[in-house]
């Protein structure tokens, strides 16, 4: 199979210097903001963005090193497959986040809930439709237990090298 390689289009900065101490996920990181510098050379692809409330963004886990295919998740203290988490150590270290749009400036997008590691390359940027992914009937597996946690966890760092 073919090598891929995917070049970023812009950076996400936050008040995040490292990844200990981020929440885990955007839902739960209510008010944190954040902004995302698109590249000269995408710039133009944003056009109408601003119409949108939400965006999902899609990064490198740039800071991430190695993997292991059995995690032990933030939210967990057992074992389970890397492929059933969103932990960041992965075979591709990619990352998707959901954030609430508040403004363009040009190249510039100022966010909020923003639960990624400042100076973070984004790979991509989407927008966020409800309607394209509602479920009616859903199971969440091992996290059935465990969500509750969600707005109080923030990454310990487990996944970062020492």
């Amino acid at each position: 199979m073919e090598e891929i390689i995917y070049k970023p289009i812009g950076v996400v900065y936050s008040p995040f210097k490292e990844p200990q101490g981020v929440p885990i996920q955007s839902a739960a990181a209510v008010d944190i903001q954040g902004t995302v510098e698109i590249f000269p050379e995408y710039a133009e692809g944003l056009e109408d963005i601003e119409e949108f409330s939400h965006i999902i963004l899609i990064v490198h886990f740039h800071l991430s090193k190695g993997f292991s295919l059995k995690v032990k998740p933030y939210l967990d203290d057992k074992l389970h497959g890397v492929f059933v988490t969103r932990a960041p150590s992965r075979p591709n270290p990619i990352g998707m986040s959901i954030v609430r749009l508040i403004r363009r400036e040009g190249a510039t997008l100022y966010i909020q809930n923003v639960d990624i590691v400042d100076g973070t390359p984004l790979l991509d940027i989407k927008p966020y439709v409800p309607e394209f992914d509602p479920r009616e009937k859903f199971r969440i597996g091992w996290l059935q237990e465990h969500i509750h946690r969600l707005p109080k966890t923030k990454d310990d760092g487990r996944f970062t090298p020492h």
